[in-house]
């Protein structure tokens, strides 16, 4: 049975969906089935939200301060069950909450999102990994085609308006040239760049 909560790295993180429109090559559930405490991440479908919540009133949240929504699909795939689960969170643990995204929460759910996110969401960290568009459909490899990456850039603007900590990352596996474009982007953005390291 693969797990809803896992714990990794110190944080407690939250899987509820595995569906994502990216097959990024550099994708971490290429390399095995379970990440942390996790045996294995792969859901036989997505958790419903009293499923969801079932798990959350059996585990003790009392040693974290923070739960990530990161899994092994994109939690925006489940906005709704993301976020009645972060507001659940918030009312019986008062945690705060950090959202781990691929930015395509706009193309996904075919409207505006991140208003949506206002209140519930403390922090979204962004993969942005790459400095354009031909780059990132090259990396990433979206359903969406060339249309992702502008997708990405506007929704991480609009976040900027209702989530008050706004991040960008890149794995390290990306060259020192793309990765200083990638910094040129953030900084003209105002939006913090992360480099984070490939697990392999």
């Amino acid at each position: 049975m693969a797990d809803i909560i896992y714990t990794y790295a110190g944080s407690a993180y939250m899987n509820i969906t595995n569906k994502c429109p990216c097959r990024c090559v550099f994708c971490i559930r290429s390399n095995g089935d379970g990440l942390g405490s996790a045996e294995s991440l792969w859901l036989k479908g997505d958790p419903t939200i009293e499923e969801i919540k079932a798990e959350i009133d059996s585990f003790d949240f009392s040693p974290y301060s923070e739960v990530v929504f990161c899994g092994y699909g994109e939690p925006t795939e489940a906005l709704d069950n993301l976020i009645e689960t972060a507001k659940y969170l918030k009312e019986k643990h008062a945690l705060k909450i950090r959202l781990n995204s691929n930015g395509l929460s706009d193309l996904i759910n075919g409207k505006p999102t991140a208003h949506l996110l206002e209140g519930i969401v403390d922090s979204i960290s962004i993969s942005l990994n790459a400095p354009d568009a031909e780059s990132y459909h090259r990396v990433a490899r979206s359903k969406f085609g060339m249309e992702a990456y502008p997708a990405l850039l506007e929704f991480a603007e609009d976040c900027k308006k209702y989530i008050p900590s706004v991040k960008f990352t890149v794995v390290d596996v990306l060259s020192e040239e793309e990765i200083e474009r990638c910094k040129k982007i953030s900084d003209e953005m105002d939006i913090p760049l992360r480099i984070r390291e490939w697990i392999k």
